[in-house]
Order: C-alpha cells, then structure tokens, then sequence
C-alpha cells in the first residue's frame, strides 16, 4: 500500500483521538482524480473511491465502513452521529459530531474550509465543511453547540482549519463582497482589491477563524496550506474551473475516537 500524506495539527488532542487532514497523494486514483479522491460524488470510478476511502479508514485503525461523511450541501445543518451508516443513506448536512468510538467524521473539500474539532475532557470531537455560504450561514457555531449537547465545553474545545483556498487566490465579484458586507459592515476587512477592477480577493481562512474565536473557540491554522496553489497536495475545484476540466477529486479531513 502506498504510504498516504497525513497533516495534522498540533492543538488536537492525541490519546484516543485520531486525526488527519489527508491530501491527494497515496491512492488509488489516476488522471484528474489522481490519486487519492475520496469522494463519491465525483464522477471517479466508485471501486477506486472506496478502496481510497478504505485506506484512510486503515490510517485510524478502522474497517471502511466507519468512515461517516454525509451529503454536503453548504448548509448550517448538523448530525449527531450514534452509529454508522452506509454510503448512500447518508444525511445531507454539512457538519458532524458524536462521542461514540471507533467512527471517524469526515468532511470531503476541493476549497472549501475542513474544520476538525475535539473536546478532550469530554471525549466530543465534531467536524464541519465550511464554504463561505455554509461559514457565513453559521455552520461553525452549530457545531459547537452539537458538541455541547455532547457535554463537550466550549471552553475547552479545540479546533483546527485543513487545506482550503487562500485569499491570494480567491478573486470574487462585487455581489459576493456586498453579500458579506449586508451581513456585518465589520466584515470588509476579510476582503482586499483584485487585481481587476470591481473584483476583490476574500479570505476564507481568516473569516473561518474570526467566527469560531468569537464563538469562543479558539483554532490553528497551521494545516491550512492553498488548495488553488498546491497542485501536488490539493485537488481545487477553482482550479479545475479555470482549466476546464470536467470534474475534480476531493480531500478528506477526518477525527475519531479510537475503540
């Protein structure tokens, strides 16, 4: 088996906690989906989807099965998870969290902010798929309070951004910072001018890490490298855009409590 590529972030708690933020390197799949694509929305050959997605379970020392994603809609929704379920009964949410062993939380991104969470005291852990409609719908906060009903603190909760786009990479249009701005007059400054005029570049990042500190939760960012920019860790969905290409493969950030 090819080794995988594995970040992970220093503030998550070890122990009985296992996490990863995987990058594309270490599968199974060729061409565009080369090669670790872990998503099955992807028009990538199923058979190579689950054998990559088997790998990352074996990385946690769990069967395939106890890799748990759900339907990501760019929602605020949140799932309690109480035991696994299979592939195509998965809920349509953006976020997860459970304090049931031996099921990992996975989120599956090609831009979009994965944020990973744990609760060492409480052995909570929780993990959300944060693009910019799902972050600025409230996502990050719903997932705190999901881990709360846990018994999870949010004084004590720990949090940690994946690979996602930078804003040097991120030019939007004017509606997009309008829509932003409509929101809180105080989020402007997550935006700088592009290059083009009328256009700007938005920190996704920064925005992501200013909605959980004022949650009260404090995150790391050190695995938070440009999806756009690191073709040889990353897939991207704005990068496939720009290239017109058909279709991209997706990076998965997983947390679980071990058995």
């Amino acid at each position: 088996m090819t080794d995988l590529d594995i970040l992970q972030a220093s503030n998550l708690p070890k122990g009985p906690f296992r996490h990863g933020f995987f990058s594309r390197r270490g599968g199974v799949s060729t061409g565009i989906y080369a090669a670790l694509n872990c998503g099955f929305g992807s028009s990538d050959d199923p058979a190579a989807v689950a054998e990559n997605r088997a790998r990352a379970a074996a990385a946690f020392h769990l069967m395939p099965e106890a890799l748990c994603t759900v339907y990501q809609i760019h929602s605020p929704s949140v799932v309690t998870v109480e035991r696994k379920w299979e592939q195509g009964a998965a809920p349509k949410a953006d976020a997860m969290v459970t304090r049931q062993p031996g099921i990992a939380l996975g989120i599956l991104t090609a831009d979009c902010v994965p944020v990973l969470f744990a609760d060492a005291e409480a052995k909570v852990v929780g993990a959300a798929h944060a693009g910019w409609k799902g972050a600025l719908g409230g996502v990050l906060e719903a997932t705190i309070a999901g881990m709360e009903t846990l018994g999870a603190d949010r004084t004590r909760i720990a949090a940690a951004l994946g690979p996602s786009i930078a804003q040097v990479s991120y030019e939007v249009g004017p509606e997009f910072q309008e829509t932003f701005e409509a929101a809180e007059s105080a989020n402007k400054r997550f935006f700088v001018p592009s290059d083009r005029d009328g256009h700007w570049r938005f920190d996704l990042q920064a925005y992501v890490t200013e909605r959980l500190a004022r949650a009260g939760v404090a995150a790391s960012r050190e695995a938070a490298i440009d999806t756009y920019a690191s073709e040889d860790l990353c897939f991207s969905y704005r990068r496939t855009t720009h290239r017109r290409e058909s279709d991209y493969g997706r990076l998965l950030s997983a947390i679980a409590l071990a058995d």
